[in-house]
């Protein structure tokens, strides 16, 4: 059916454990493939932990690494993208606690737990939303086509101001696609925190686009 993958096509999970398998028997280029496929999350994830680029490009060299000295003990329990965030996430907490960060990886569930507004209620409606739907535009007009690339730094541009918590949370769900569930255990945090640590992400990123392209919500 259309919109449906296909039966014959297989899922990256069966992908990945085929290149593990290979990977068993040596095979280099299946190690290749695998960094190709996921290299690009989780350094973005890495990113989201660890403000420093330099120490998010290590902790990802740190977790290629992991990979391959414990491949003979992967169990296959989880999926191979799942276990390599596993892994991410606990070399970033390890560089936190040795760099005597000011703010703990661990605390990451009590960031931003404040009971102050984190939207200004005449632009936004308490789901995070827009209160009033902003207008459409045609992309075939050139002025909204350059808007489009605008808008685009905007939105990388406000990521990167999050507070730690909001913006591993919201980098883990909404740029990487994780479950809720995969990104408590991930984090360490309840459902509960994380559903309000990305609800407020979410609306400090409109805030943050409707401010910077000086549009009416």
């Amino acid at each position: 059916m259309p919109g449906q993958p296909s039966p014959l096509q297989p899922r990256p999970e069966a992908d990945d454990a085929a290149l593990l398998e290979r990977m068993r028997q040596g095979d280099r280029a299946a190690f290749a493939a695998v960094v190709d496929r996921h290299a690009g999350s989780l350094l973005r994830v890495a990113r989201s932990l660890l403000r420093d680029a330099a120490a998010a490009e290590e902790v990802v060299q740190e977790t290629w690494i992991a990979l391959l000295t414990g491949l003979a003990g992967f169990e296959g329990r989880a999926s191979v993208r799942t276990w390599l965030f596993r892994v991410l996430v606990n070399k970033a907490r390890t560089r936190f606690h040795r760099d005597g960060r000011t703010v703990p990886f661990s605390a990451l569930g009590d960031e931003d737990g404040g009971a102050s507004p984190s939207a200004d209620a005449e632009r936004f409606a308490s789901g995070g939303g827009w209160a009033i739907a902003p207008g459409r535009w045609t992309e075939t007009d050139p002025e909204q086509l350059a808007l489009g690339a605008e808008t685009r730094a905007a939105i990388e541009a406000a990521i990167r101001e999050l507070p730690d918590a909001q913006r591993a949370v919201l980098t883990l769900r909404d740029v990487e696609g994780l479950e809720t569930e995969e990104i408590c255990h991930l984090l360490g945090v309840t459902v509960t925190n994380q559903r309000v640590l990305l609800h407020r992400a979410r609306v400090r990123i409109r805030e943050a686009l409707a401010a910077r392209l000086g549009r009416e919500p």
